[in-house]
């Protein structure tokens, strides 16, 4: 098998995997209700972000995929209070998370952004050229497992939200490319509550998310703190 026919079939079986995943459901941690007010009580999504929203959902096979309006205004307040000059982002998508930590971005700074699936290729890059900052954006198609070693950067600010089985090897990956001070921010880390199971009766990616909840709080490297926003977010401040 040639690499790019190999290549192909890791973004086909990637796919396929989002599929399964599709068929669950993101655990509710509160009642709709609730969530609802803390949606209308929470800042709108810019015009761009909205669209980009809208279109992902209409058009891409997996849109629960997306961080969407709440989280994506968490995690633009995240990137408003740490002012990060580099970013590294694992897991693109379709760039909504990336155009909200593009609000935060300072002047001159640069988030890299790398993502595994070519076929979203074109409507990403046509929302980066919309933001008006694409030069900012360095949009990387390829295996992150192969490209994080290659990086010399020190970043302020890490997101990894990409796939599952990789989450301990990615932390391990950037843990010393974090510069003292900066932030990891990890997703998907209660995995919709299957976390809270008995560990032996979980499925390996489970088993990969409790792991890496159980490093972080054991790293001596990083505090930390696990918030219940959507699936999860495990955010690690490097000291």
């Amino acid at each position: 098998m040639n690499a790019k026919v190999f290549e192909k079939v890791k973004v086909y079986a990637f796919l396929l995997f989002q599929l399964f995943l599709s068929k669950t459901k993101i655990m509710e941690f509160i009642s709709e209700k609730l969530d609802e007010y803390v949606i209308k009580h929470t800042a709108n999504e810019p015009q761009l972000l909205y669209q980009l929203n809208r279109e992902t959902h209409l058009k891409v096979l997996q849109p629960r995929m997306l961080s969407g309006h709440f989280q994506g205004r968490v995690l633009s307040m995240f990137s408003k209070m740490i002012k990060p000059k580099n970013i590294l982002e694992i897991g693109t998508y379709t760039g909504y998370s990336t155009l909200c930590f593009l609000e935060g971005l300072v002047e001159g700074g640069k988030i890299t952004t790398i993502d595994i699936n070519y076929e979203l290729e074109d409507m990403v890059r046509r929302y980066f050229d919309l933001s008006g900052r694409s030069e900012a954006i360095d949009y990387k198609i390829g295996d992150a497992m192969e490209i994080v070693p290659t990086l010399q950067e020190e970043f302020d600010l890490v997101f990894i939200d990409a796939d599952k089985d990789n989450y301990l090897n990615y932390y391990h990956q950037v843990i010393d490319k974090v510069k003292l001070g900066g932030y990891i921010i990890a997703d998907n880390v209660l995995w919709s509550g299957k976390v809270t199971g008995e560990y032996d009766q979980l499925d390996a990616d489970t088993k990969t998310l409790v792991d890496l909840n159980q490093l972080v709080h054991d790293d001596k490297r990083v505090e930390h703190v696990l918030l219940p926003i959507r699936d999860g977010l495990m955010v690690m401040r490097r000291v």
